[in-house]
């Protein structure tokens, strides 16, 4: 297992959580020196609260774990492809990498603004993706079945 595969085995962890509290399961951890500084999952329904996306929470958590409210040289793994508001986050925050597992083209920041992430900023894509989508479409699966 890579270390791109490992946290983003975590990732899918916080994404779970936010399945099973009846949120849209996007996860999401950020890494610093191979030390998780912030982890988030989906909390817009039970904060009542549409900005708290994965990305915006594990962002919140690890700027308070650095003290600081830039991010360089930190990696932020998400199951998901960031959202155009979560892409200007990261962006404003600096993050020097972005991982993602499942593109989202209806949603998704490559779409719609794809310079939002910060000029240095570099992205992979693909990681664990086949398992980040399959938890999405079990998710809305089951939702269709209410």
């Amino acid at each position: 297992m890579t270390p791109d595969e490992r946290y983003m085995t975590l990732a899918l962890h916080e994404a779970q959580l936010a399945f099973e509290q009846g949120e849209i399961p996007v996860g999401c951890v950020i890494v610093a020196d191979g030390q998780i500084i912030g982890r988030g999952h989906n909390l817009t329904q039970h904060l009542h609260d549409v900005t708290a996306h994965a990305e915006m929470q594990a962002v919140t958590a690890a700027t308070e774990t650095l003290g600081g409210k830039y991010l360089q040289g930190c990696t932020l793994y998400v199951t998901v492809e960031p959202c155009i508001m979560c892409a200007g986050a990261i962006g404003w925050a600096q993050v020097s990498r972005v991982v993602y597992g499942a593109a989202d083209p209806k949603r998704g920041y490559t779409t719609f603004a794809p310079k939002a992430l910060h000029p240095k900023c570099t992205v992979t894509a693909g990681v664990l993706a086949d398992d980040c989508q399959q938890l999405m479409q079990r998710f809305f699966a089951e939702r269709r079945d209410k």
